[in-house]
């Protein structure tokens, strides 16, 4: 487990798992899987950024919210908010419902995904520290209920509380 270490503003980050070198692919086909996987413009991520569109909400896309890490860059970057997204894989992210780690090369697995949600729990923690508010969407959910999620976090979390009827008003919309 990682080593946990007091931050300013009582936050509690964790040092980062260090991951030993990937074993080889267990098969052609799993090498060509993992070659597959995109690092932006996912089909979920594609799907809740066209849902806040439809709704009205402008953002920065694979971006860098301002005070944080240049290292870390969320899917969707609603500024006016100060609300981060990421639209986490079910997979890479462990997410509790559909989980399933490898039985090839598991111990490897193992300590891989827990350096993801790791590396997840400090970019959360930085994120607040810079007063933003980090959003976890799964792909699973659907898009309608994710922005409807991120809606409702705007709501509460928006320095102004400004919503795309705000934004309409305030550019003669």
């Amino acid at each position: 487990m990682a080593e946990e270490t007091a931050v300013p503003a009582g936050l509690v980050v964790t040092r980062p798992i260090v991951v030993p070198p990937a074993p080889p692919p267990s098969s052609a086909a799993a090498a060509r899987t993992m070659r597959a996987n995109r690092r932006r413009d996912t089909a979920p991520e594609l799907a809740v950024r066209r849902e806040l569109w439809r709704r009205g909400h402008r953002y920065l896309v694979d971006a860098t919210p301002t005070g944080t890490s240049k290292r870390r860059r969320a899917d969707v970057v609603l500024r006016g908010g100060r609300v981060a997204v990421f639209v986490d894989g079910c997979f890479w992210h462990s997410c509790p419902l559909h989980l399933h780690v490898p039985k090839a090369n598991r111990a490897w697995w193992e300590v891989k995904l827990a350096s993801i949600r790791e590396r997840d729990a400090r970019t959360d923690a930085e994120l607040l520290a810079a007063g933003w508010l980090p959003l976890r969407v799964w792909e699973h959910e659907a898009p309608a209920e994710a922005v409807d999620r991120i809606e409702a976090a705007l709501a509460q979390h928006s320095p102004r509380g400004r919503g795309p009827a705000d934004d309409a008003e305030r550019w003669g919309g």
